[in-house]
């Protein structure tokens, strides 16, 4: 059981990233461009590597104030035909260096809003995909859905496409925290989303929560855990709502009077980690919980879990492809984002350039630090000669500066360092950034930090 110790908490709480990639996506540089990508691809196409998708639909029916994503706000429902037109026309850029012959073993639509797509243009996508492409057999095939947009036809229609993994954002049921951010989500429509989804067959479910929000407290938030169990999902996520204005405009709509205090937003993590645990499930890490059978708990035990940036990820070595406006993909030794605004996606697309934005090329000890860091953040340790076997290095002189920072975080209780390993402790699963934080060399010399805070 995680242990949860609101002094140390306290004292590590401050702003760090979220390790989706390392080095963080701060770093990326528009030096790295098409032509960058171009070369990789062919790389990849060389590697014969398996191949995972992350398809971005930025559209959303109705604006949700505390929302970060890059998302458009509209009712225009022949937008999304026009996009899809270019995605098709990036797919076939893309095809041009991968050719037809490598497999899809995890495919996933975010948003924005995915489901904003019509069962049509949905259908149509996926007939793009598999002209190109072909799945794996057991491909994890997954989109997240907005329950307020959605019919029992449209969860037949997902279920007959081949999707098996479902994500939903439930955030809270309180009326009126739902109020102060505009997202209005009954707990009878999410009762009955849930039961179109078991009845399709669906057994692979991820809630999403969110804490600190306007009109929060321990009490009401407490409801939307005792909820989110009754639900019974696979997975859940609860993440720490992040209140940047000056970086998400949307955010200016929420009344920071009504935001809870630094205690408040403790207690309710303390009440979800602990709810959660008695639950049946299973701490993962930072802010996911899962059932002990579910793939995820599974490969945190075998030592094989990762990250992307479509968060923890059981396809280790995957490599990923961003499609679509602002989207990210991770090759074996890069990353690559597309434009952001429609505007820019659209006109590179126009020139017959992949529509990338940014970038950034890792260099070797890049790769070890991801490594290490990676193992840090999915399972909870790093095992010395395992990296030693990987790079040719020997861990402690490559190291001693990072070993020696955290001997105070041993004296915390955080990790323990043996002889050949590092291992989180059970007090140190909720300040795990903090740990991988010291073997990021990109935080050395920032004054200033504008990531999310770590609890």
């Amino acid at each position: 059981m995680v242990v949860f110790d609101e002094k140390l908490i306290k004292k590590y709480d401050r702003p760090g990233p979220r390790y989706t990639s390392y080095p963080p996506a701060t770093e990326f540089k528009e030096s790295i461009t098409y032509k960058d990508y171009e070369r990789k691809l062919n790389e990849l196409y060389r590697r014969r590597s398996l191949l995972s998708f992350y398809i971005h639909i930025p559209f959303c029916e109705s604006a949700c104030w505390f929302c970060g994503c890059n998302v458009m706000i509209t009712k225009r429902r022949d937008i999304s035909g026009r996009y899809l037109q270019y995605l098709f026309k990036e797919l076939s850029l893309l095809e041009k260096y991968l050719g037809n012959e490598l497999k899809i073993d995890q495919f996933h639509i975010g948003g924005g809003t995915p489901n904003f797509l019509t069962e049509e243009e949905l259908r149509k996508l996926m007939e793009e995909f598999l002209k190109r492409f072909s799945f794996t057999e057991g491909a994890e095939i997954s989109i997240e859905l907005d329950p307020r947009f959605l019919t029992r036809d449209y969860v037949k229609t997902l279920k007959e496409l081949g999707f098996n993994r479902i994500s939903m954002g439930l955030q809270d049921i309180n009326e009126e925290v739902q109020r102060a951010i505009n997202r209005f989500q009954s707990k009878e429509l999410m009762l009955k989303v849930m039961d179109w989804l078991r009845e399709e067959g669906f057994n692979s479910i991820n809630i999403d929560l969110i804490y600190g929000l306007p009109n929060q407290n321990p009490k009401n938030f407490k409801n939307t855990l005792e909820f989110t169990l009754k639900l019974s999902p696979e997975r859940v996520a609860v993440f720490n709502f992040a209140y940047v204005p000056w970086l998400k405009p949307l955010q200016r709509k929420i009344d920071k009077n009504l935001l809870p205090k630094p205690e408040e937003k403790l207690k309710m993590l303390k009440s979800a980690v602990e709810l959660f645990q008695e639950g049946g499930y299973v701490f993962i890490g930072m802010d996911h919980f899962a059932k002990p059978e579910d793939e995820l708990t599974l490969a945190q035990r075998k030592g094989e879990l990762w990250r992307n940036f479509q968060g923890y990820t059981t396809r280790k070595g995957v490599e990923l492809l961003g499609v679509g406006a602002t989207s990210i993909g991770t090759l074996k030794d890069s990353y690559f984002q597309n434009y952001k605004t429609l505007r820019h996606y659209y006109l590179a697309i126009d020139e017959g350039k992949l529509p990338t934005f940014r970038g950034y090329i890792m260099d070797e000890d890049d790769l070890i630090r991801r490594e290490v860091i990676m193992d840090i953040m999915c399972n909870l340790g790093v095992d010395f000669k395992k990296v030693e076997r990987a790079f040719s290095i020997n861990f402690k002189d490559y190291f001693s500066r990072e070993l020696e920072e955290l001997e105070e975080l041993e004296r915390d209780g955080l990790v323990v360092l043996k002889e050949d390993r590092i291992s989180i402790t059970e007090l140190g699963r909720l300040l795990v950034r903090n740990v991988a934080m010291v073997f990021d060399k990109y935080l050395r010399n920032k004054k200033e930090l504008t990531f999310s805070r770590t609890v």
